[in-house]
């Protein structure tokens, strides 16, 4: 495959991953992120796609036929992966910090910030150009700007006690109104 070839299919991807973006039948879709590189004479078209509640498979598998249809004019060589942001998902755009407000995240910033440039704690949202972040130590404001990487953090105990909280709850709420 020439490098025009793969060019050509890269530009075709994008244009696709914009188009199932904007399609009422993918509503809700986020494209967390997408990566289009050369492999061994083929190109490797890779996916990340996220939606509230979770992506699972059926949806990778939704996103990857379409793709896969779109392209199919293309005497290009290329491999698809299409795979969900899952548990630890990257943190990227301003909007991330605000939707998973009160979620884990581990954050790493360029700057030493509080003596250190890992940061674990609850995104508590957004404060001028800073992610609020309370800690163990208290609650810290990182600069936007000085934010290497960022990824919700999954912890099992907490997840466990919180979902197990809210079946209580509900579970309340239920015998309060005699169902």
């Amino acid at each position: 495959m020439n490098s025009g070839d793969g060019k050509r299919l890269a530009a075709a991807f994008e244009r696709e991953l914009d188009a199932i973006a904007h399609d009422a039948d993918f509503a809700g879709l986020e494209i967390v992120a997408h990566r289009a590189r050369p492999l061994r004479g083929a190109t490797a078209l890779r996916v990340t796609i996220d939606r509230t509640g979770g992506a699972d498979v059926a949806l990778c598998e939704r996103v990857a036929s379409r793709i896969t249809a779109r392209l199919g004019g293309f005497d290009a060589a290329y491999t698809l992966e299409v795979e969900s942001a899952g548990l630890d998902r990257p943190l990227r755009r301003v909007a991330d910090y605000e939707r998973f407000r009160g979620e884990r995240a581990r954050i790493v910033t360029t700057l030493t910030v509080n003596g250190g440039k890992t940061h674990r704690g609850v995104l508590r949202g957004l404060r001028g150009e800073a992610v609020i972040v309370e800690t163990e130590r208290g609650e810290l404001l990182l600069p936007m700007a000085a934010i290497k990487t960022a990824n919700l953090e999954y912890d099992p105990r907490v997840d466990f006690r919180r979902d197990k909280l809210q079946r209580k709850q509900r579970h309340g709420n239920d015998r309060k109104h005699g169902n």
